[in-house]
Parts: C-alpha cells; sequence; structure tokens
C-alpha cells in the first residue's frame, strides 16, 4: 500500500513537473512583436501604381475558412474546437477564392487567415488565395503560439491574422501595429495579440498618400480591450489624416456599429455579445461606412441552418477620414456557407 501511494505521489509530481516545464516553454517563446514591424510580404511584387480618385475595397473575414455552415465553435457556444473536416476547409477556401476572382476591387482586406496553423493542416491561405487570384499579399500576425494547450481536442499549433491583396505598389514597406492586448499571465502567452495592418500608397499628381488599414479587433474580452483597441486605432487614423493623408481602415470591429442593435437585436441567453460602437465615438468629420440591410456576422453557438432563428451581427465595415466620401456600401450575401462572416464591399472617392 506505501509503495503504491509513493508511485502515486511520483506520478503525479511527474505531471505536475511536465506541466509547469511546459508553461515555461510557452512563456519563453511567447510570441512578443514589438509595437511596429514590418509585415511579412508575398515574393510577387506589385506591378503597378494607383492613381485614384475612386477606390474599391472588400473586407472579409473568411474564418480561417474553417467557420462555414456547417460549423459551431467553442468560444461561442458551440462545441466544434477545429473545422468539421480539412475536406470542408478545401472546399471553403476554393470558393472564397473564387468569389475574390469574381469582385473586382483594388485591395482586398482578409482577416482569420491562416498561414500555419493546426487547425487548417498547416496550408499556407495567404500563398493559396495569390495563386488563385494573382495578387501579392502583406500579412499581420495577430496569433502564434507554438501549441495552444486548450480546450480539448486543443488548438494546437496557431500562425493566423490579417492580410492585405492588391496588385498595386505600397509606397513603402507595409507595417504591422501591435493593439494592447487585455490578457495577462498566465493566459496571455497561448492568447492572440491582436495588430493593424497598414498598406501605405502614392497618389499620382498630389504628395497626399491613400493609408488603407487592416483591422480585427478583440473578441472575447471584458470590453476594456476592445475600448483600449479602438482608441489606439483612432490615435494612428488620426495621426495620418493629419499628415494630409486619406485614410481608410476596413474589417472586422468585433462590435456592433451604429444602429445595427435595432435590426438585429441580442436574444439573450449564453450567446456571445460584443461590444457597441457609436457614431459620437468618432472624431469630428470621421464617419463609419457600412450596410446594415444584410448581416456581416452570424453566431457559431450552432451550425447555420438557413433560417432567421439566428443571432445576426452588423460587425464589419469601414472608418473613413473626413477626406473620403462614400459612393457605395454593400454586404454582399453569401449565406454564411463558406465563413461565418460576409464580405463588405466600399466604392469611396478620394476628395481634392
Amino acid at each position: 500500500m506505501i509503495k503504491r501511494c509513493k508511485r502515486l505521489f511520483q506520478l503525479v509530481g511527474a505531471l505536475v513537473a511536465a506541466a509547469a516545464l511546459f508553461v515555461l516553454y510557452l512563456t519563453v517563446t511567447e510570441y512578443r512583436p514589438e509595437e511596429r514591424t514590418l509585415a511579412a510580404v508575398s515574393d510577387t511584387a506589385p506591378g503597378q501604381a494607383f492613381s485614384g480618385p475612386q477606390v474599391r475595397i472588400m473586407s472579409w473575414n473568411t474564418g480561417y475558412a474553417g467557420l462555414g455552415s456547417q460549423a459551431d465553435f467553442f468560444m461561442d457556444g458551440g462545441t466544434m474546437v477545429n473545422p468539421p473536416s480539412q475536406e470542408d476547409v478545401l472546399h471553403n477556401m476554393e470558393a472564397i477564392a473564387r468569389h475574390l476572382r469574381e469582385t473586382p476591387a483594388d485591395f482586398y482586406l482578409m482577416q482569420e487567415l491562416d498561414r500555419s496553423s493546426s487547425r487548417t493542416d498547416r496550408v499556407d491561405q495567404a500563398a493559396y488565395y495569390e495563386e488563385q487570384t494573382g495578387l501579392p499579399w502583406a500579412y499581420g500576425p495577430n496569433y502564434r503560439c507554438f501549441f495552444v494547450p486548450y480546450p480539448w481536442p486543443p488548438l494546437g499549433g496557431m500562425d493566423s491574422g490579417v492580410a492585405t491583396f492588391s496588385s498595386y505598389e505600397p509606397a513603402k514597406d507595409p507595417i504591422r501595429v501591435s493593439l494592447p492586448c487585455p490578457f495577462s499571465w498566465p493566459e496571455r502567452i497561448a492568447n492572440m495579440k491582436r495588430c493593424v495592418l497598414v498598406n501605405t500608397y502614392d497618389l499620382e499628381g498630389t504628395q497626399k498618400k491613400l493609408v488603407v488599414v487592416n483591422l480585427h479587433l478583440e473578441a472575447y474580452d471584458d470590453g476594456e480591450g476592445k475600448i483600449a483597441q479602438t482608441r489606439k486605432l483612432f490615435e494612428l487614423l488620426e495621426g495620418e489624416y493629419e499628415k494630409g493623408n486619406y485614410v481608410i481602415a476596413g474589417g472586422d470591429f468585433n462590435q456592433t456599429l451604429p444602429g445595427s442593435l435595432e435590426r438585429y437585436p441580442y436574444q439573450g441567453g449564453d450567446l456571445w455579445q460584443p461590444g457597441t460602437l457609436e457614431q459620437d465615438i468618432l472624431p469630428e468629420g470621421w464617419q463609419f461606412a457600412y450596410d446594415p440591410s444584410v448581416p456581416t456576422c452570424r453566431s457559431l453557438d450552432r451550425p447555420y441552418d438557413g433560417s432567421q432563428a439566428h443571432q445576426f451581427y452588423v460587425l464589419d465595415g469601414f472608418l473613413l477620414s473626413p477626406n473620403v466620401q462614400p459612393i457605395l456600401v454593400e454586404t454582399q450575401d453569401l449565406g454564411f456557407v463558406n465563413s461565418d462572416h460576409n464580405p463588405v464591399i466600399l466604392e469611396a472617392r478620394l476628395l481634392p
């Protein structure tokens, strides 16, 4: 009996020691980006200069091609950790690439794009979409971890982020700008490190530049993180506008855009509830550009059956500086077949 207890204590001690070493390893190897770093870029060089004065941009959270209609997600009240199957991921990637080819735009802002993640079988989605569209890309990682050990089955290795695709040549190297991380140790070490991706383009006939910002703000914090990240975003955008530039920020705000709760009210229960953005938080002359007539996102508490008995949100859109005039904003209703988000199109004019 004494020997059995001793062996049990030894086993427990070994397991505790192994867990401690694993946490130590994750802590030592934690992704800790500087505030500003050069973004990764594709090997293909963009071949043309942007002229304006009109610009057309698509923003689309593609859900790493793993959150199509068959998927739910454990963080939103569902049960799935990883996509239903790798066949499902490949099918969604093919459909996403096809829609990109069929939808002309000057810039494509994509969020939740995997480059080397266990959940998508380490497929480099940036390289895949470039191959399918011929468009070079810049990439800013916001989730890098050797191994995410939770939940069960665990998420595993992660390399995921935001990417901007365009055939236009930037005026300078694209920049990844870190946003405040709301999590503390040890939760922080295997969590997301959010960022924005900044691409800057020359404009013919003027010293002004077009600054295109790709964003994906915090989703699963207590609300303070989103507030801090939104504040940092506004500081960056205002700084660029004060230089005389045209500024367009687009992506997934993970907050309901002004007035959209009236159309898609929160249904309560255990459903994920985002924060809320209001028009009066914007600096003078700035404006949100979005289309509330179609939801941009669905809840992932269960697979999507195409009915209206789901929680919908308007989380995706654009933020425009005072010298950018929106002409058209349209959410493309793709029925959440290949992603839990719909793409949003902006057409805008750069004012003289």
